[in-house]
């Protein structure tokens, strides 16, 4: 058994008819199919207690769609939801704007676009990864403290910092195509720790069957 398992939830999807790049904006609150999302990940991390699961702390972005996300789970489990800043959504110059291919032709738009392995238009990725490490790092020893070897912490975040701490903990570049990234809405992406070193790193979709319904906004 690892020491510790920190799990990182994406949101469930958002309403967002006008498919604005929504980032860091606030308001933007989970659609009914999101609700349904949420509602099905707190039953899986619910079945994983019952199965034995010490699931002892639970975090979330400030932002709507991940408080959102997190309530039905800290309902289930009896948790309180701890506001976590760390693991909010990477920031990013085309936050607010809409038809983000059709912008990519504006002039204006064109410096922040002159290195995609940074990237030139939003927070480098490695900033990103130090800081949902960090977080992550915290949680867990919460949980520890709580919980005892093997307890289990869940933090509810966004794909994009989620999808690089991922490929860091993998050891793979963190420059990526967005259409690619394996981290679907209401995905788990777990990592398993023995003390401090990562020792595996597990994913699974629980809302994989209502994925086929769903807006994904890329970078959202």
């Amino acid at each position: 058994m690892p020491t510790a398992t920190v799990h990182l939830l994406r949101h469930g999807e958002v309403h967002n008819p006008d498919r604005v790049l929504y980032g860091r904006l606030p308001e933007f609150h989970l659609s009914e199919l999101g609700r349904a999302m949420a509602d099905r990940v707190a039953d899986h991390f619910a079945a994983r207690r019952a199965a034995g699961a010490r699931i002892v702390h639970l975090a979330a972005s400030p932002l709507t769609r991940a408080q959102e996300t997190a309530a039905p789970t800290a309902a289930a489990l009896d948790l309180e939801i701890v506001t976590e800043p760390r693991i909010i959504e990477a920031a990013n110059h085309f936050e607010g704007l809409s038809d983000i291919k059709s912008r990519l032709r504006e002039p204006k738009h064109w410096p922040y676009l002159l290195n995609p392995l940074r990237p030139s238009w939003g927070e480098p990725y490695a900033e990103q990864v130090a800081r949902v490490m960090a977080a992550v790092r915290e949680h867990r020893d919460a949980a520890v403290e709580i919980g005892g070897r093997g307890a289990e912490a869940i933090l509810v975040a966004h794909q994009l910092p989620i999808w690089v701490t991922r490929r860091a903990a993998e050891n793979k570049p963190l420059w990526h195509d967005p259409r690619h990234r394996e981290c679907t809405l209401a995905s788990v992406t777990s990592l398993d720790f023995e003390g401090e070193r990562l020792v595996a790193v597990r994913y699974t979709e629980p809302c994989a069957d209502l994925l086929a319904n769903a807006a994904n906004t890329p970078g959202a």
